[in-house]
């Protein structure tokens, strides 16, 4: 009974594979009864893979095959093709030619120095001396390579065989994993697509003829090397976005960037006031003093560490300044962040439309905010502000969005059944549940804030930041050093006070 089972068993799982792969279903059935009964690595060898490597997987519907090997092969037809044809030594032979033509004007300048006996004339001898070595030292180079094309054949044809190798040997077990999600999901393609194969050599077509040209050849066409670029029509593109959109904007609503900016100055002056103009020992207690009660014991003493570093360095004012910033920076992103997040977390249509910009403000550079930023408002602080805003939002509203979306569905239920509602659901429902995802938003949100402050500097935002810009621009090492561990400190101080706050409140301290 036993054996006409397993006998049952292969057949169906030979129909099945047959179904699959749609030719040489005979090979892969006994290649995947191999794998499937074999712990560990199977090692069975596709010679079709081997040899035909990424076209056999676009025949086979493989594309993450198709594309890592034929990137792979790439790599090594590449190596083969400059050890066969490639000028190894043009780039050093071309470098040596125009050191040399260099080193024969200054040795003429020299001629000439000395002839009317000009104070110079030593001076221009060494140069053309030091050029010639240099020529002279390409010409080495160009030589050794141009004689070791012959290694660079030999590593090529052995990455090439070595890659053969691993294609044969991995194409059926990765094949025979994807026939096991067919079975779960049949929507998967499979089977022997000619369609499939004629796309994949025409690809290879398109990436392979090229791609060796480009490396093989002494002197490539100018269209292989640098894309097609049209100048003026690039020229005419900036000139229209200066005058008729940030020109036009700027001026049309001056008003409203007016007031956004007294708003952000009037925030950032009480900061200030309360930061900066209060005497060094009041605020160094009273910080103190929080981080004690948010944060406990240790935090209090690594807290006061912190400021005194920062007030033996010097740095007490401008770290004021930059808390300030910070704060401010903190408390709109908070502000704005939150809600936004429990929108988005409410309300799938809007997380929609506003993730792709969440997306847009992570990804783009931080120094691109200060282009529209300036076109807009100007320099100083409220910009500062404004740019570290928009760099430092997107965490705190996809955390808060994220727990918002996180509580259980059950327990919402059962709250509106006992009579919640709506405004109570959220506040005393589902914002606590999602307190701890949100607090980890806003703390991501005031580290970022923070990262902003070297960069918000560059258009005054003043702080630390310009400490470390200063040293940046006259490369003054350990000024910038100093600095750059007075702002560490400043974003540690606030990350202990924050995060102890909050593991002391999942405590029930």
């Amino acid at each position: 009974m036993a054996s006409e089972a397993t006998m049952e068993e292969g057949v169906g799982l030979e129909h099945s594979v047959g179904e699959f792969v749609g030719r040489g279903e005979t090979y892969y059935s006994q290649a995947f009864t191999k794998i499937q009964s074999t712990l560990g690595f199977a090692y069975t060898f596709n010679w079709a893979a081997a040899l035909l490597g990424p076209i056999w997987a676009a025949a086979r519907n493989l594309w993450g095959f198709f594309w890592i090997f034929s990137i792979l092969e790439l790599i090594a037809l590449v190596q083969l093709g400059r050890g066969l044809w490639g000028d190894l030594g043009a780039d050093e032979l071309a470098k040596a030619a125009r050191l040399s033509e260099k080193a024969e004007v200054m040795r003429q300048k020299a001629e000439e120095a000395a002839a009317a006996q000009q104070d110079n004339a030593g001076a221009l001898a060494t140069v053309a001396e030091n050029l010639q070595k240099a020529a002279e030292q390409a010409q080495v180079a160009a030589d050794a390579a141009t004689s070791g094309a012959f290694t660079v054949t030999l590593i090529g044809l052995a990455l090439l065989v070595v890659i053969k190798a691993i294609e044969g040997f991995y194409a059926n077990v990765h094949y025979e994993h994807r026939y096991t999600a067919w079975r779960a999901d049949p929507g998967i393609g499979a089977g022997f697509s000619m369609p499939n194969l004629l796309l994949g050599l025409a690809l290879l077509a398109a990436m392979v003829p090229l791609t060796l040209y480009r490396f093989t050849a002494s002197q490539p066409a100018d269209l292989v090397t640098e894309f097609p670029v049209d100048k003026a029509f690039y020229n005419g593109v900036a000139t229209w976005l200066d005058e008729s959109f940030f020109d036009r904007i700027a001026n049309a609503w001056s008003g409203l960037f007016d007031g956004i900016t007294a708003a952000i100055r009037s925030l950032l002056d009480g900061l200030e006031l309360i930061l900066v103009g209060t005497p060094w020992m009041v605020s160094l207690v009273v910080i103190v003093a929080i981080a004690w009660r948010l944060a406990g014991v240790r935090v209090a003493i690594f807290t006061t560490a912190g400021l005194l570093y920062l007030g033996f360095f010097g740095f007490w004012e401008k770290s004021m300044i930059t808390v300030a910033l910070l704060g401010a920076a903190a408390l709109l992103c908070i502000l704005i962040g939150i809600p936004l997040g429990i929108w988005c977390g409410k309300n799938n249509t809007v997380y929609t439309i506003v993730r792709p910009i969440l997306d847009f403000m992570q990804t783009m550079p931080a120094f691109v905010y200060l282009i529209p930023v300036i076109a807009f408002f100007g320099t100083g602080k409220p910009p500062g502000i404004l740019a570290t805003v928009i760099f430092g939002m997107p965490p705190v509203v996809r955390l808060t969005a994220l727990g918002i979306k996180g509580v259980p569905e059950n327990i919402k239920e059962a709250a509106i059944a006992f009579g919640c509602s709506r405004r109570k659901l959220l506040f005393d429902v589902e914002l606590p549940l999602a307190t701890p995802s949100i607090m980890t938003g806003v703390n991501q949100t005031i580290l970022m804030c923070l990262s902003m402050v070297v960069i918000a500097s560059l258009i005054g935002a003043e702080g630390l930041g310009s400490e470390v810009l200063l040293a940046l621009q006259y490369a003054a090492k350990g000024q910038g050093l100093l600095a750059g561990l007075a702002i560490l400190f400043c974003a540690m101080i606030i990350d202990r006070i924050v995060q102890g706050r909050f593991q002391k409140a999942e405590d029930g301290r």
